[in-house]
């Protein structure tokens, strides 16, 4: 890599700001299996699909974020860095009765939040932890638009 200067640099999203979390990277023990619960459940699209450092990586969207699935099983399973997912969807009780009736690990029923949002935790591939989330519409302006609203 060249060193540039900074008016050389090209900022990517069109903001010019340097840092992004930009995805979550995940071990699969069932690559295949993992890209399909993604794309059933939350629309996801393969983007890449390649060998990186001997191991097949495949990059996915959902929505505006970002995921990359290793084609290798957890090496601690339950025990990694990611402690969930967050997947914000619109229709929260609609997806949660779907994925109860295709029989998904989901713990606890939809719990409220202040403002009118709420969140239910859904068991994924290999022990993945996914909080499936809607926000509130009453929710104070500033978490809205960290959400993606414009009121």
């Amino acid at each position: 890599m060249t060193n540039q200067s900074p008016n050389e640099w090209q900022y990517p999203y069109g903001r010019e700001q340097r840092y992004h979390l930009q995805h979550t990277h995940l071990f699969a023990s069932d690559v295949d299996a993992t890209i399909d619960f993604y794309k059933t459940w939350f629309d996801a699209e393969v983007i890449w699909d390649n060998d990186v450092a001997g191991a097949r990586n495949v990059f996915m969207k959902i929505g505006i974020g970002a995921m990359h699935l290793y084609d290798q099983p957890p090496r601690d399973h339950g025990r990694n860095v990611v402690h969930h997912l967050g997947m914000q969807v619109v229709g929260l009780a609609e997806l949660y009765e779907r994925m109860k009736a295709a029989g998904l690990h989901i713990p606890n029923p939809i719990r409220e939040l202040g403002g009118g949002g709420g969140y239910f935790m859904l068991g994924g591939p290999d022990g993945a932890v996914i909080e499936v989330f809607e926000p509130g519409r009453t929710r104070d302006k500033v978490v809205r638009n960290y959400y993606g609203f414009e009121d």
